[in-house]
């Protein structure tokens, strides 16, 4: 064998108890299980780990990543390595990178700068989903990724390539040419399809539109991920559309960050569990992912009204240059409530700037849009008026909405799974995505008993590689893959906070893909193990 784990305790994300036991690993998969006290030899191995008590999981999968390009500029990438992350979901949210013709990914690179950057240190030598996953495996002179990567088709990206920005039902040639893109996508091995129906281009498309696309998504094994229309005033009528048309189309539907936020939804979480309850008791093929934590994260200019950023950037850009139209932006955003925001007239002083492209505007992170505006004696709307532009629709944000009881209470459903939304780019980026499933495993399992450990863990692991239809990941059995995690139970906790959201988590000394070690003794190796992970479903 070339590793033995000795003395682990065991807590193997299928919900059960716990237990200790001897764990072998040989060519990258878990060869043979020991439990304590069982007949017959322990196994022995060239190396020997001794546990001492520590948990032993199977690696936590990030159901909601977007380390798009974090994974081709960053060998190290230990904001997710040291959580124990070992699989993330990419393509979030509708926008990202393939498929695209030129046209579209310049774009769709300004369109999410202020996710991933501008990428002016990536070479774009891709533009098909196929083409961009070998990319991934054949990174770093061909040693590979940080951890591996499973891709969602970005129906956002697939309109703008096929429609453009324009707010308008597509044609018979248009659709069919955003349904061949959906099926090339699914037969290079993406495992679904998202969309950001909050921003534009995608949130153009109607249900019908939609509902073809998905039905692409179904006929090739894989699952629908929406960020649905509303998580403000409308957020379950959003839900039960998308549980609607993915049920009309037949398709598996997982609801990414499924969150209850804004005053509007205090205490509502109850009902948006209800609707899941009902259509899972008929049958449908649903699941969730949530991030332990209360305010969210997105950019300012998703803030905007959709009609605001038809035609894309530069028109955007030229409405805020021109004061009737951008007195009509600050009308929607401040009295109507605009679709960009959730249907919530913006409270000023709940959207704190977290990052900006320029360095001249630096000065604006880490305070509110409402308290840079006092200090500056002018309207917020000004201030955000100011970074809109300066900034080229850059800056992203922290928005302070959220309701613990909300995120506690759908974090115990029976379809929950952990997603990170972690935006890594930005001078003070949501702690999230440096500190999701170490802040679960302590804070909501440890300290709270939200979960127990063994349920934390399942929600982790087991389940989203059931969604993702992993046969051999997500559990510590004999023949899976050694996709593994060590970590103290009494100590582990989120390093990232708010004041410091960078700092690495304490108590996971050891992390394992594909048998190798990517964290041992708490620091990153030079191990590059992660690959792409591609739907076999055709």
């Amino acid at each position: 064998m070339d590793l033995v784990i000795r003395d682990a305790r065991v807590v193997d994300g299928g919900g059960g108890p716990s237990f200790r036991a001897d764990v072998a690993v040989d060519g990258g998969r878990i060869a043979a299980i020991h439990p304590e006290g069982s007949p017959g030899r322990r196994p022995t191995a060239r190396r020997t780990l001794e546990a001492d008590g520590l948990a032993l999981a199977p690696g936590f999968i990030d159901m909601h990543a977007h380390s798009d390009l974090a994974l081709l500029r960053d060998p190290d990438h230990s904001a997710k390595a040291a959580q124990g992350v070992t699989l993330e979901v990419l393509g979030q949210d509708g926008l990202s990178y393939a498929p695209v013709d030129d046209r579209t990914l310049a774009e769709v690179r300004r369109t999410i700068a202020g996710w991933n950057g501008g990428g002016e240190d990536v070479d774009f030598d891709w533009r098909t989903v196929g083409e961009y996953l070998d990319r991934l495996d054949g990174n770093f002179g061909g040693e590979g990724i940080a951890v591996n990567a499973a891709y969602l088709v970005p129906q956002g990206t697939v309109r703008m390539y096929a429609v453009g920005w324009e707010d308008r039902p597509a044609t018979g040639a248009e659709l069919d040419r955003m349904r061949g893109l959906v099926a090339q996508g699914m037969r290079e091995g993406a495992v679904g399809m998202s969309s950001g129906l909050t921003y534009t281009p995608g949130m153009y498309a109607d249900d019908a539109e939609l509902t073809e696309l998905c039905r692409v998504v179904a006929d090739h094994g894989g699952y629908y991920c929406p960020h649905h229309r509303s998580y403000g005033a409308g957020a379950l009528e959003a839900y039960e559309e998308m549980v609607r048309l993915t049920r009309k189309a037949g398709c598996a539907l997982h609801l990414a960050h499924a969150t209850m936020n804004f005053g509007v939804n205090e205490g509502r979480a109850p009902e948006l569990l209800d609707l899941l309850d009902r259509a899972l008791d008929e049958g449908a093929d649903i699941s969730l992912d949530t991030y332990p934590y209360t305010p969210g994260c997105t950019t300012l200019v998703a803030m905007l009204p959709s009609w605001a950023s038809e035609g894309g950037p530069e028109a955007t850009l030229a409405r805020l240059a021109d004061p009737a139209t951008a007195a009509r932006i600050r009308h929607d955003l401040e009295v109507t409530g605009s679709d960009g925001c959730h249907g919530v007239p913006i409270d000023w002083d709940t959207i704190e700037i977290s990052g900006v492209t320029s360095p001249a505007l630096a000065g604006y992170v880490g305070r509110t849009v409402a308290g840079s505006a006092r200090e500056r004696a002018e309207e917020p709307w000004t201030t955000a008026r100011r970074l809109l532009t300066e900034d080229r629709l850059g800056s992203t944000i922290l928005q302070h909405v959220g309701h613990e009881e909300n995120v506690r209470r759908i974090m115990r459903h029976r379809v929950h799974t952990g997603g990170s939304d972690g935006i890594l780019r930005g001078d003070k980026p949501h702690p999230r995505a440096y500190g999701t499933f170490p802040h679960y495993l302590g804070r909501y399992a440890r300290e709270l008993g939200v979960l127990t450990l063994e349920e934390c863990v399942a929600h982790l692991t087991s389940r989203p590689a059931a969604r993702l239809r992993l046969a051999d990941r997500g559990l510590v059995r004999a023949g899976y893959r050694a996709d593994l995690v060590l970590f103290d139970p009494s100590t582990v906790a989120a390093g990232s906070t708010f004041e410091a959201p960078r700092t690495l988590p304490v108590g996971i000394p050891h992390v394992l893909i594909d048998g190798r070690f990517v964290i041992e003794d708490g620091r990153r190796t030079q191990v590059l193990a992660g690959r792409s992970v591609r739907s076999t479903a055709r």
